[in-house]
């Protein structure tokens, strides 16, 4: 068909020869026809885009659970947030715009409910089975569990985006040998510096952070540096802005500058040849040294604060006892995940189902199911 040629042209003319181009898809498990004007990558964003699970995110925060996350990002606005920045780079580095954000949008599907309790929670339950990871989980969620099409069961989505995903499941193994594509790396690069970022915004907010107390980081007292030399000072919510709108360009502007030059010599070369010669992107040893102190005080002063401690508590109970009460009835499980434990370890299909839970369904589940000592739970 004309227009998918022109597509491919198109794809030829303006992405880089190690991109990754859309002619060069392995295609999908269930074969399908090319679409008229969509290559296949825009297909799966499209496809993630208006998935149930991808609307959920909505209802996961990011960090803080309960009364605490109401104002703050979500795993949505999160998932948005790191499209923006990834497909920013891409476009300056000529990479497939339509993989990357189709990857982005993809990353955090898999989360449950509660941030990173809920996940502390499932693991450990959920170990006889395998134990629990959000990026696995991602995949089982758009391979299986997603219910859009008559013909097969979840999305259908191209080999390579599934490989993308595959990858952060499986992060340990491919920091070493052949290297993924430049798209899934440019996500997991943009994952980095968003969270870390929104983190900072959302803890000054919520005034669990100071500026003086960030301000003993090297690499906010690099952001202040600029802010200060280019608006003086500031009240504190602009500066709180600012700040985080310093901290995601100056991550981004150094991995571009050492990107854009690392590439020069590989000009002519295909996506294949790139993952054979194990390139990555990196940023510079100082910025990288300053990253790693930045997560390790988040981690401690934000993600440890005495204020939400209780409220991780209380969440991590509440997901306890429903996991205990589905583990002594599963019949209390809704009819598709029933049929699943017929094939399943038990602990396996009650963590999946409590997995695709936002944080206010859960506890109306539990509500439900403490409530109530018969009958199965809703499926959402």
């Amino acid at each position: 068909m004309k227009s998918t040629r022109l597509y491919d042209q198109r794809e030829h003319l303006l992405l880089a020869s190690y991109a990754m181009h859309s002619c060069d898809s392995e295609g999908r498990k269930h074969p399908e026809p090319r679409h008229p004007y969509r290559g296949p990558f825009a297909r799966d964003r499209d496809r993630i885009l208006h998935s149930s699970a991808f609307r959920r995110l909505s209802g996961k925060m990011q960090v803080f659970t309960g009364e605490m996350g109401i104002y703050h990002r979500t795993r949505l606005t999160h998932s948005f947030e790191v499209a923006s920045v990834a497909r920013t780079m891409a476009r300056v580095l000529r990479l497939n715009e339509d993989l990357t954000e189709a990857l982005a949008l993809m990353h955090d599907i898999g989360h449950p409910p509660f941030g990173h309790c809920g996940e502390d929670v499932l693991c450990e339950r959920m170990a006889s089975a395998g134990g629990f990871s959000h990026n696995r989980f991602a995949l089982v969620i758009v391979e299986e569990l997603e219910q859009r099409y008559s013909e097969f069961q979840g999305l259908n989505l191209s080999h390579e985006t599934l490989a993308g995903q595959d990858v952060r499941a499986h992060k340990s193994e491919a920091a070493v040998g052949r290297a993924p594509l430049l798209e899934v790396q440019l996500v997991d690069a943009a994952d980095s510096i968003a969270y870390d970022a929104h983190d900072v915004d959302d803890a000054l907010q919520m005034g669990l952070l100071t500026v003086d107390e960030l301000s003993e980081l090297a690499i906010v007292r690099r952001a202040m540096e600029g802010i200060r030399g280019r608006h003086g000072m500031l009240p504190i919510r602009e500066l709180r802005q600012a700040l985080v709108h310093e901290l995601i360009d100056l991550q981004v502007s150094e991995l571009l500058q050492i990107a854009v030059q690392q590439m020069q010599i590989y000009e002519g070369r295909n996506y294949q040849d790139i993952q054979h010669l194990g390139v990555r992107f990196h940023h510079g040893n100082v910025l990288q040294k300053e990253r790693r102190e930045l997560e390790s005080f988040l981690f401690e002063a934000v993600y440890r604060h005495p204020r939400l401690i209780p409220v991780r508590e209380s969440a991590a109970q509440r997901l306890n006892e429903l996991f205990d009460i589905l583990m002594a009835d599963p019949s209390r499980l809704p009819l598709r995940f029933r049929v699943r434990q017929q094939r399943m370890p038990t602990e396996k299909v009650v963590g999946e189902y409590l997995a695709g839970m936002t944080d206010a369904f859960c506890d109306q589940q539990h509500c439900y199911a403490t409530t109530t000592p018969r009958g199965p739970l809703a499926d959402w």
